[in-house]
């Protein structure tokens, strides 16, 4: 069975405890009252005194509030208490059984400077009781008495003084508590914050990954279907003006080679517009098949290799990935010249990264020109996907030394 807390414990002698230790020393005080020599007055006195405390503890609630914090009103009962108790000592020792509610009740009655003055008066009302009886008679007993009061003043000032200690460190011990609950109480706030800020900047996220979607088709249809179309009319044009049928023909299949290839390109750009892949298959796999597809399309040896623990990413964050080696890929096939390409996806602990490299023909990262149309694609677009997400986004490649690209973006896992 748990025991109570302490406060409840004290709270209960508070409110009994004096009843018990009154009664107690009035039935042994009856029993020992022709032992001691105690007088019909004195009994008529000690009848009075015994009424008077029973008062006393009677309205004590009632008057303090049943508050347990020292106050004047808490204070002047205690001392009322302690000079019944010390006339009924007087008139019969036993009755020190009622005095030694002082001891018990000094420290959460009377303010702290007058704690010790309480328990010395407590002190002098047990000395007295301890050596037979209050006034001490002849020097033997005066003698006694002081010696036994020292003992009980001694007795109380060290237990006073560990008992001082101990409410200083319950003090710090609550204090530290308290701290902790507010720190506890910060960092959930804190933390509550932190998931309502990556739930916007995903939410942003998201929003951005439209208009830059619109972006990238823009840019994508200008650099080759449009692009495409503008040759075959080209091409076409030659073919009405030619003169033999030989250089018709020529013309013919190379504006039949351009609208094949430009109606591949529509058809990867649509491909692209969101990323099907991953309805069916996890980030992973998705990266593998499309390398595997790259390489078959364009002839160049194309391997890829997961690192780490594969966890499940947010979707946002898969979809970044993707498109980040879906673009990559294609700069390759147009510009790389590369024999051997490598992707690695490595799953780091809170990040996960994203490296690409060729040995095709490089390029100085410093003299790439600006795009004059729908700008923050190619290099740009892909670094623009990372730094969306909380990402970056580093390219290192020289003239005749490969390229590598690595993006590099914080781990979120799917919450669903």
């Amino acid at each position: 069975m748990p025991r109570p807390p302490e406060s409840s414990r004290r709270a209960s002698f508070d409110d009994w405890g004096p009843y018990g230790l009154l009664a107690v020393g009035t039935v042994t005080a009856a029993v020992a009252a022709r032992a001691v020599g105690m007088s019909r007055d004195e009994l008529y006195a000690a009848l009075a005194l015994l009424a008077a405390a029973l008062l006393l503890q009677l309205v004590w609630g009632p008057v303090t509030g049943h508050r347990r914090v020292p106050s004047r009103t808490s204070a002047g009962l205690y001392f009322l208490r302690w000079a019944l108790a010390f006339a009924l000592t007087w008139l019969n020792p036993f009755f020190a059984f009622y005095a030694v509610a002082g001891y018990y009740s000094a420290g959460h009655q009377l303010p702290r400077r007058l704690v010790l003055p309480g328990l010395c008066l407590t002190a002098v009302t047990m000395a007295g009781s301890e050596i037979g009886g209050m006034p001490p008679h002849g020097v033997v007993l005066w003698i006694g008495f002081v010696v036994v009061l020292g003992a009980n003043i001694g007795l109380v000032a060290v237990f006073t003084r560990f008992a001082l200690q101990e409410q200083e460190r319950l003090s710090a011990q609550a204090g530290t508590i308290a701290e902790l609950e507010r720190t506890n109480t910060a960092l959930q706030q804190a933390l509550d914050e932190n998931a309502a800020l990556h739930a916007q900047l995903l939410l942003q996220a998201r929003e951005a990954g439209v208009a830059d979607e619109r972006r990238r088709l823009a840019a994508e249809i200008h650099d080759t279907i449009a692009q495409g179309l503008t040759g075959i009319i080209a091409q076409l044009q030659v073919v009405a003006n030619a003169t033999d049928l030989t250089t018709a023909r020529t013309h013919l299949d190379r504006a039949s080679s351009l609208a094949r290839h430009s109606l591949g390109e529509a058809r990867r750009s649509v491909h692209n517009l969101a990323p099907v892949a991953l309805t069916v298959d996890g980030l992973p796999e998705a990266l593998r098949k499309t390398v595997a597809e790259w390489g078959e399309r364009t002839g160049v040896r194309a391997e890829f290799t997961v690192t780490g623990t594969t966890e499940q990413l947010h979707d946002e964050v898969s979809a970044t990935l993707l498109r980040i080696a879906q673009e990559a890929l294609s700069n390759a096939a147009r510009h790389a010249a590369a024999h051997r390409l490598g992707v690695t996806l490595s799953y780091m602990g809170d990040e996960v990264s994203l490296d690409i490299r060729d040995d095709g023909t490089g390029f100085d990262p410093a003299a790439v020109p600006a795009r004059t149309h729908a700008a923050g694609f190619g290099l740009d677009g892909m670094r623009a996907r990372a730094e969306r997400i909380a990402g970056t986004f580093a390219v290192e490649s020289e003239p005749g030394g490969g390229t590598a690209l690595s993006a590099r973006v914080p781990l979120v896992r799917d919450d669903r």
